[in-house]
């Protein structure tokens, strides 16, 4: 497990934990940046310049935690995922899960999905945006077991993280259909990160089909379209 909020900032803190919940190991570091910390930053995390002067991440010791590991899960997966595999070859060729996305936190009663909102609401004080700190402080929230009779937030992200994910890219849909892809949850892509140039939504196994007869019949209004897609596990999610 990564630290939730902004790995690159403040230093990472992976710790494997079992289904169980047992944490195996925990790391905290602090490495100099190539530039100073910005004075926002600073505020936010009291984290200062002297403070990481000379410092370096130990890679020894990160790679030790993570070869274990069966599924890292981080926060902000789509920003963390690509930022550590960027920073280090052991992060790459994982399963990955996302605490914020993968989780129905509103069916959970909580009114956002930010560490803080789901922290404060789950009745916990912690000292924030420090890496180490912000693990433990998730892991609580994930393990608490409200009501009996429904699984636990970790259950429900280990479950979500067994399921594939389909990408359905729109090609060439008409342009005027743009404003209907969009209000349907579509998003642009360019092109520039190795997508095709076109519309594209992800959605479940299960709703896969519904979304195909959607775009045909509303979008393409042609039984036989054929949009390209793309299934995703634990191992492609959350990656650029």
């Amino acid at each position: 497990m990564f630290s939730p909020e902004k790995v690159g900032t403040d230093g990472g803190s992976p710790f494997p934990a079992a289904i169980d919940g047992d944490v195996t190991g925990i790391y905290g570091g602090l490495q100099q940046p190539s530039v100073s910390i910005p004075s926002d930053i600073t505020r936010l995390t009291g984290i200062t310049d002297d403070m990481v002067a000379g410092e370096l991440i130990d890679m020894a010791a990160i790679q030790a935690l993570i070869e274990p590991a069966d599924l890292l899960i981080a926060h902000n997966a789509g920003l963390d995922r690509p930022f550590c595999e960027a920073f280090s070859h052991p992060f790459s060729g994982k399963a990955w899960a996302c605490s914020n996305s993968e989780i129905d936190w509103s069916s959970r009663g909580y009114e956002g999905t930010k560490l803080g909102y789901l922290i404060g609401q789950a009745g916990y004080f912690h000292e924030g945006h420090r890496a180490v700190d912000d693990c433990f402080a998730l892991l609580e929230v994930l393990a608490r077991d409200v009501d009996e009779s429904a699984c636990s937030a970790f259950a429900e992200l280990y479950e979500a993280s067994q399921r594939s994910r389909v990408h359905i890219f729109a090609e060439n849909s008409p342009f005027d259909m743009k404003d209907h892809l969009k209000a349907r949850g579509y998003c642009w892509s360019d092109g520039s990160d190795g997508r095709p140039k076109s519309w594209w939504i992800e959605v479940g196994e299960d709703a896969l089909d519904g979304e195909l007869r959607y775009i045909r019949a509303e979008i393409y209004r042609y039984s036989y379209a054929d949009p390209p897609i793309k299934r995703l596990t634990a191992f492609d999610r959350f990656r650029v």
